[in-house]
């Protein structure tokens, strides 16, 4: 074992033996003849050492003379105690002990020679404040409680760590001070007692080695790897980190200290009470291991591998023991969950419930590749450590509720982070006034601008309706070809029959395409046509080809889905992409100034954007921020047309795609409606702005059958000469960056229901930059340029 020392120290250390010595000669000179003779005798022995009283400095004699130490130490070691008390000579507070009892000598050769005695979690700056407050105590007359509890970590010979709780009998020191060591006055003391943490003026006022402490102390060990595992374990699983339920990871060696098992594992599983499952707990991207599940995510609680040795734990949440697997697998029922555990290399096995207020939350297992390791015995340990873990276990649970709870509503009933403060603080009100009957106020913000663009697919409907019917076609021409290749007895005018319906049908898909005419079509090929092939004895190859045909349906429709599924794909892609692209750009004009952002996929991608005072209150809002969101909205809008046209020639089915914005320059106000659970504009006026905005897209020029949108340009529709000017300066600024082309249409929109005297502006993206643009300009860069 090492002579580990702190380096630095307010004392300079001697051992002696001076107060025992004086305890001897007063032995050695009282009546009691066979106690004074002893004494006599041992002080005799060891005269030729005076270093034994005046302080041994030189700590090599100490071993070289441990026998006749320990014949001097013979009344505090008692020999018929020696290998109960774990017991030795120590320094205070420093890595150094001699004259063990046995049984601490045991405990330190188990450990093995390369092992060092060390006190856990104490470092040298602990040391000196430590060894300043005796000094403090002991001289000063204070009354300073540093202490806290000390223990030695020492493993076993099977390698599970123990915990040694440290006592020490300071009876056989004394503390003397050196010419060196500066006098403490009560201002010292109190500067003191408020800078725990500022060593160097504990040692400014204790100077290294001012003070002498002479003797030697006694530290006395008690096993306490129970109560220090459990505290320590305790601790683990208080911690606010859901990641604590983690036990398998960070606790397994606390567990093996608790119950002396050198090779145990610790597995855990929850219960999902809403589908009777047991489940894995995660942990961020990583699962925790479970035995019971193994390699599986979930199971079902009454699946039979299971057993009905697992009704205890279910149903009276009882602790379910295995000490010897192999003999439990031969019991009949027994065999499946048998050698489930022993292909884990499980011998035996302890599955505790983890249960509050009669609830089932999860359950705890234990296992061992030894047999009898674990068994009902032993498992009475798991009383000590229950209770914190199903706390644990339940803060678990609520924290993936919340979690759960927060993607709901982020995916599905999302409440933008502009508007959020203002939910929130409704929601206080609730909280604090902690009534039921609480009448929630609407959410209302007035006096915002709304913003509107979209990016839509060009001719979607069209395209929709030419791949139903192009695989419709198919699907009827793959028919006929399996009645024309038919050579089998089948009822010839029954045959002819359908195949003159079929190219009727054929003939019908020549014509505009109706609403119900692919559900007629599928009507009379699953009640008319999949029969006949179903029942028919064909030729071997003809059956071939009907096995294919069958294989080559939808699972939902029963239809050709080929031609659609091309297109369906390319449209998810293309909304993917751009909506991700619009995501990110978002989050960056957020920066602007705070506003309402939402947005939706259909046939392209639709936003919508509010910004004004009431969006963020806190901030003082200026027409500059509207101009610099327009301009915004402009840009990235451009750069979504630039990042399709990179994108369109890599997909399945080629769609273009036309741009709109919609100008709108008078506030509004909008309000959350409850019951469906999103913003919608407020009042009769507001209502024209979503009228336009719902009709505007499919409008077309006055006095033209042409669309107000083209492919691969960007159409503003606007009512007011001030916005047509302001967004020709947008236009005239992005020509010069060349993101648009120089060619610019201006145009009347057709009158719309209960809307006229609409003007548009067109103008086509380049495609000939990548995107994304290098930057986004803002509108005081328009400015500059524009000076």
């Amino acid at each position: 074992m090492a002579q580990f020392f702190f380096k630095e120290s307010p004392f300079k250390t001697l051992i002696s033996f001076h107060k025992l010595i004086e305890n001897l000669e007063e032995i050695a000179n009282s009546d009691v003849d066979y106690r004074a003779k002893y004494a006599q005798a041992l002080l005799q022995e060891i005269e030729p050492f005076p270093e034994f009283r005046t302080g041994i400095e030189d700590f090599d004699l100490i071993f070289e003379k441990s026998a006749l130490i320990k014949n001097l130490l013979a009344d505090l070691f008692p020999t018929a105690l020696t290998h109960n008390e774990i017991k030795a000579v120590a320094i205070p507070f420093q890595n150094f002990t001699f004259n063990y009892t046995e049984r601490f000598k045991k405990i330190v050769d188990e450990a093995g020679v390369l092992f060092d005695i060390a006190i856990k979690d104490f470092d040298a700056d602990q040391f000196y404040v430590m060894s300043c407050t005796l000094i403090l105590n002991e001289i000063y007359g204070q009354q300073i409680d540093f202490n806290k509890p000390l223990f030695y970590e020492i493993p076993n010979k099977k390698g599970i760590m123990n915990q040694y709780r440290i006592l020490y009998n300071a009876d056989f020191l004394e503390i003397l001070p050196t010419d060196s060591a500066p006098e403490i006055t009560p201002e010292d003391i109190d500067l003191l007692m408020d800078n725990f943490d500022n060593i160097a003026l504990w040692k400014e006022k204790f100077p290294v080695e001012s003070w002498i402490l002479k003797g030697f102390g006694i530290a006395i060990l008690f096993d306490a790897t129970t109560e220090s595992s459990i505290s320590k374990l305790k601790s683990n699983l208080l911690k606010p980190d859901k990641e604590q339920i983690a036990i398998q990871e960070n606790s397994e060696s606390i567990f093996r200290s608790i119950f002396k098992i050198a090779d145990l594992r610790v597995g855990i599983l929850l219960y999902n009470a809403e589908e009777d499952q047991f489940i894995k707990p995660t942990i961020n991207d990583s699962s925790l291991h479970s035995f019971i599940l193994n390699e599986q995510q979930e199971i079902a609680c009454q699946d039979g591998f299971l057993g009905c040795s697992f009704e205890n734990l279910l149903s009276n949440n009882q602790i379910v023991s295995i000490s010897n697997v192999s003999n439990f697998s031969q019991i009949p029922g027994n065999e499946q969950l048998g050698q489930h555990l022993l292909s884990q290399n499980i011998q035996s096995c302890v599955f505790a419930p983890i249960v509050k207020n009669g609830v089932l939350l999860g359950v705890l297992e234990l296992v061992s590749a030894n047999p009898r390791a674990l068994n009902s015995i032993n498992a009475s340990k798991l009383d000590l450590i229950l209770p914190y873990l199903i706390d644990t276990v339940e803060r678990y649970n609520i924290d993936m509720q919340n979690q759960i709870e927060a993607v709901i509503q982020r995916e599905y009933t999302a409440i933008h982070q502009s508007v959020y403060w203002k939910f929130r603080k409704e929601a206080l009100k609730y909280v604090q006034l902690q009534t039921r009957d609480y009448i929630f106020k609407e959410i209302v913000f007035k006096e915002v601008y709304p913003l509107y663009g979209q990016i839509d697919i060009k001719g979607s409907s069209e395209h929709r309706n030419k791949t139903v019917t192009d695989d419709l076609k198919n699907q009827i021409q793959a028919l006929l070809n399996l009645f024309s290749n038919d050579n089998s007895s089948t009822n010839l005018v029954l045959v002819e029959q359908r195949k003159f319906e079929l190219q009727t049908l054929i003939s019908e898909l020549d014509q505009p395409f109706k609403a119900d005419t692919e559900q007629q079509i599928q009507h009379y090929i699953e009640n008319e046509i999949h029969p006949i092939l179903k029942t028919t004895k064909f030729s071997e190859a003809t059956q071939i080809e009907v096995n294919n045909y069958f294989e080559s349906l939808d699972e939902k429709s029963g239809l050709f889905y080929h031609s659609r599924k091309k297109f369906d794909n390319a449209l998810s892609i293309v909304n993917k992409k751009l909506a991700s692209l619009l995501d990110a750009k978002q989050a960056e004009a957020q920066k602007i100034f705070p506003h309402y952002y939402e947005r939706f996929k259909t046939d392209g991608v639709e936003h919508n954007l509010y910004i004004g005072a009431s969006i963020a209150p806190t901030k003082s809002f200026e027409n500059l921020y509207l101009h610099n969101l327009r301009l915004w909205q402009l840009q990235t809008l451009c750069e979504m047309v630039m990042e399709h046209n990179q994108l369109k020639f890599s997909l399945p089915y080629e769609l273009d795609v036309t741009t709109l914005i919609l100008v709108f320059s008078s506030p509004i106000s909008i309000r959350f409606r409850m019951d469906e659970k999103r913003f919608d504009v407020d009042g009769t006026y507001n209502a024209r702005y979503e009228v336009v905005k719902k009709r505007i897209d499919k409008a077309h020029i006055k006095n033209k059958k042409e669309r107000i949108t083209g492919q691969e340009k960007i159409t503003i529709v606007y009512s007011h000469n001030n916005e047509e000017q302001e967004y020709l300066n947008y236009i005239k600024f992005l020509q010069f960056k060349k993101i648009l082309e120089p060619t610019i249409e201006q145009f009347e929109v057709e009158d719309l229901q209960g809307v006229s005297g609409l003007r548009a502006i067109r103008v086509k993206v380049c495609n000939n930059i990548s995107s994304p643009l290098e930057k986004l300009y803002s509108y005081q860069d328009l400015l500059d340029e524009i000076q």
